[in-house]
């Protein structure tokens, strides 16, 4: 039994069903609380620095930031694409092990954000985790982008990472670190799946490269003058019965020819 596995069948007992969901709710319900009624979001973001000084719950409501874009259009979006996403998950995975990965993915987050305690930490790199797992699954999988235009989510996998790579490079550390957190919880999951395709798609690149190479060899080739039906593709070729091994010839020596004794090979 693997550690996951392990992990998983710990926490079995305590995993909350429609964990997506809950999350949702109560982003929606700290959007509409700034929204209408003057709330301040910084009061329940992620900085380490206060957490430090007493304020905990910061480690579990910066969950419920909502995503950083402002107009609802594209935050219903968001929150749309996270449960499809998210239930999808918990629907292969079970419940248990949907919760592990969000939980491995939020103390990671966590941690490293106290490797620089004066910087808010975002959970936007723990929801990205969760499309990343999504799209490694199921890449072919088809999304109305803004409910309009039709794109593969293994394209948009592609443009997330490149997104990640980016941030990781230019981004402040506190920026680094939560791309690094995510980036681990999906390999910590798909770090072994992931080798395995490579080393499928290596022995198939090998075995369509003999394919390729027996196809470019000729098939009969004359002992005497060296024609093959590569390069006289008219010529009719013959094996001589009295020859050992498999001895070909073209028709201008296959009655000319001095008949041998021993394989043409060990000759």
């Amino acid at each position: 039994m693997s550690l996951l596995d392990r992990l998983e069948k710990s926490i079995r007992p305590v995993a909350i069903p429609n964990i997506t969901l809950y999350l949702i709710f109560g982003q929606v319900f700290a959007f509409g609380a700034s929204f209408v009624g003057q709330f301040n979001l910084g009061h329940i973001a992620l900085l380490p620095a206060l957490v430090l000084k007493g304020e905990i719950w910061r480690v579990i409501t910066f969950l419920f930031i909502p995503p950083v874009t402002w107009h609802p259009v594209f935050i219903a979006f968001a929150w749309y694409i996270f449960y499809l996403m998210g239930d999808a998950l918990e629907q292969h995975w079970g419940t248990a092990r949907y919760n592990l990965f969000l939980l491995i993915g939020w103390g990671a987050t966590v941690l490293v954000a106290f490797v620089t305690p004066f910087g808010w930490a975002s959970n936007s790199f723990l929801a990205g985790s969760v499309f990343l797992a999504f799209a490694w699954l199921n890449p072919n999988f088809t999304l109305a982008l803004f409910f309009i235009l039709p794109v593969k989510v293994k394209w948009l996998a592609l443009i997330a990472w490149l997104g990640y790579g980016y941030s990781f490079v230019v981004g402040p550390m506190a920026v680094r670190l939560s791309v690094l957190a995510a980036v681990l919880n999906f390999l910590l999951f798909f770090g072994r799946d992931i080798i395995l395709q490579l080393q499928n798609r290596k022995r198939q690149r090998t075995a369509q490269v003999e394919r390729e190479r027996l196809a470019s060899e000729p098939r009969h080739t004359c002992l005497i003058c060296g024609k093959t039906d590569q390069t006289d593709p008219m010529e009719d070729f013959r094996y001589c019965s009295k020859c050992a091994g498999a001895a070909c010839y073209c028709q201008e020596h296959l009655r000319s020819h001095q008949h041998r004794d021993i394989d043409p090979d060990e000759a």
